[in-house]
Order: structure tokens, then C-alpha cells, then sequence
């Protein structure tokens, strides 16, 4: 049975949740990343994805993400296209991935930025990446080189921090420095290892 030890991992976009994730693995925990399902499938489905919003999204055999990800996050009737082709795909192989991981025993996390979006998994516990929307903000600009407008465009078009906070489990605070991060994802892997 898929997610029987699964501890969803979710939060907002440049909320920290890559850091996290590869903080955990380093306390030894297992990840099952939805991103990196995303890009795979992303890249074997390029045909698709040219017929479906044209060739120049696609160049020498590979999405040009970049152009991708301002069509969608542009054009929610092109998002919303785009979840339909890939979500059912991306589930199948997080459950397929999932079975292998519960056949082990003893909690992993499933990194899945959509979490609550999508609402496709049915993981109880669940870990929630928090920086405030301004330090999302932020961090988007400075890392994806976006503008404000894209950079709000990409926080609209996720559920809001604040509510992903109040749903969680768990919240770990990436609103300071490093360290205090650390600190976070420390305390809440020995709360998931106390209480599994």
C-alpha cells in the first residue's frame, strides 16, 4: 500500500524546501522528489508539450523551460492544461516509488510542492517549508532573475503560505539564516523519528 510511512513535504515557491529536503537526507531520511519526476517526464514528453503549445517551447529535443514557465505562469488556462497531461503522470510514478519506499519500513518524505493543490495524496502527516511571502518574494527575484510582476504571478499561483502553515503537521520557519534552519529541520526530524 502506497504513503503507509509517508510524510508529505510542501511550502511555498523559494520557501527553502530543496534545502530542507537535502538537510534530511543527511539525518538519513529518504526523499521521493515530484520536481525531479516533473523535469524527467518533462524532457520525455517534449513532443507533447510542442503540440500542445508549439514548437518554440521546444528546443533541440528539450523544453526550453524558461519560455515554458512564463507561458504558464502567464496563462492559467495553459497551467491548468499543462497539471492535466502531467499530474496523473507524476502521481503514477510518486506511487510506484512510494511502494518500493514503504516495502522498507520507517518514514521517508515525499517532496511535493503542490501538496495541498493538487489534493491527490492521501499522506496525513505533513511538513510545511514557511518563509514569509516577501522573503519569497525576494528570493525569486534575485534567484530566477524575475520581475516583481513574475515574481507575484509565480505566488499566485499557489495556495498561500500562510494557509499551507496553518494545514501542517509540522512547520519548519526558513525565514532567518542557515543555521536557524538547520536547527528547524533538526528539530522536526526528531519529532517524525520520536513519533514513528
Amino acid at each position: 500500500m502506497a504513503f503507509r510511512y509517508a510524510v508529505a513535504l510542501t511550502g511555498g515557491i523559494a520557501s527553502g524546501k530543496s534545502t530542507v529536503c537535502n538537510l534530511l537526507k543527511l539525518y538519513g531520511l529518504r526523499i521521493i522528489d515530484a520536481d525531479a519526476i516533473a523535469r524527467d517526464l518533462i524532457d520525455k514528453e517534449a513532443s507533447a508539450i510542442a503540440e500542445m503549445f508549439g514548437e518554440r517551447y521546444v528546443k533541440e529535443g528539450k523544453v526550453d523551460r524558461k519560455a515554458l514557465g512564463r507561458l504558464i505562469f502567464g496563462d492559467e488556462g495553459a497551467r491548468r492544461e499543462l497539471e492535466r497531461f502531467l499530474h496523473p503522470k507524476i502521481r503514477e510514478e510518486i506511487v510506484r516509488q512510494s511502494e518500493e519506499q514503504d516495502r522498507l519500513k520507517g518514514p521517508y518524505i515525499v517532496d511535493i510542492p503542490l501538496f495541498f493543490e493538487t489534493e491527490h495524496y492521501p499522506i496525513e502527516d505533513v511538513i510545511v517549508v514557511y518563509a514569509p511571502r516577501e522573503v519569497q518574494k525576494r528570493r525569486l527575484i534575485e534567484r530566477e532573475g524575475l520581475s516583481e510582476e513574475e515574481a507575484e504571478a509565480r505566488l499566485n499561483a499557489q495556495l498561500d503560505i500562510e494557509e499551507k502553515r496553518r494545514r501542517a503537521t509540522w512547520v519548519i520557519d526558513n525565514s532567518g539564516n542557515l543555521k536557524d534552519l538547520q536547527r528547524e529541520t533538526e528539530r522536526v526530524f526528531n519529532e517524525i523519528t520520536k513519533s514513528r
